[in-house]
């Protein structure tokens, strides 16, 4: 299976990778990951870093399509402000807890939450998304994954950020689930390692076993951002190794 080779404007970095370094040197490590050609990066905690945003974005020449913050438990037209001043076009909810992904009416009002959120968004011109880690496929609710439920339940306006790797250790078939839930995912993230819940095993796109060429095919037009939970590795030699292998295209 095949996928075009993406252009720089089609690449992101979850700025969680970096957050030691970024908390060492806010504006230095932005400045690194705008020399190693990046355009574009993902911030977390929006809440908590958009002042320092604000200023080292356009200094960089970054920009920010997607963001993480915790939605659901935030203060959300405070969130969603902020969002707007720093160009942000989605604003994604990147967990709930283990505890509510066991039954389908759980799930349901998880969906509820991000749907009132999502009509929230609209007025400041923002739409909403989810992100996903392992537990959302673990759970299964009548033979289908819990990350599924989820998405019978959503508002057309509410987006997937499907994270392609944690997907896999979650023992979902990841092209036939990014087929399955089909335009909704916007974005992906894209990460390598052995497959396991082992976050210091993760390393640089290429260099694991995952078959990342394979998930890229199944959702071709989706926001690729680069993120590494952790690593073994130098974590800023990993984002840019991702980035000159994901450029140069599928292996021959």
């Amino acid at each position: 299976m095949t996928s075009p080779t993406p252009t720089t404007a089609e690449l992101s970095v979850q700025l969680y990778t970096l957050r030691e370094a970024l908390a060492a040197d806010f504006d230095g490590t932005l400045g690194r990951l705008a020399g190693a050609g990046f355009t574009q990066v993902e911030p977390f905690q929006l809440d908590r870093f958009a002042d320092d945003l604000r200023t080292a974005l356009p200094r960089h020449g970054l920009s920010a399509p997607t963001t993480h913050v915790g939605l659901l438990t935030g203060d959300q037209p405070a969130i969603f402000a902020a969002a707007r001043d720093l160009g942000v076009q989605t604003v994604i909810e990147p967990h709930v807890p283990v505890a509510q992904w066991q039954s389908a009416a759980d799930i349901a009002a998880t969906a509820a939450a991000l749907n009132a959120a999502a009509a929230l968004a609209v007025d400041f011109g923002l739409r909403v998304g989810y992100h996903n880690h392992q537990h959302e496929l673990e759970a299964m609710i009548e033979g289908r994954h819990g990350l599924e439920v989820l998405a019978d339940h959503l508002d057309p306006a509410v987006v997937l950020e499907v994270d392609t790797y944690w997907a896999y250790a979650g023992g979902a078939d990841v092209p036939a689930l990014l087929t399955r839930l089909g335009d909704r995912v916007v974005a992906l993230h894209v990460k390598d390692g052995d497959g396991s819940l082992d976050t210091s095993r993760q390393v640089a796109v290429g260099s694991g076993v995952l078959p990342v060429w394979d998930f890229l095919a199944a959702a071709p037009e989706a926001l690729r951002v680069v993120e590494l939970d952790n690593s073994a590795g130098d974590l800023l030699s990993a984002v840019i190794d991702s980035r000159t292998y994901l450029l140069a295209g599928p292996p021959a």
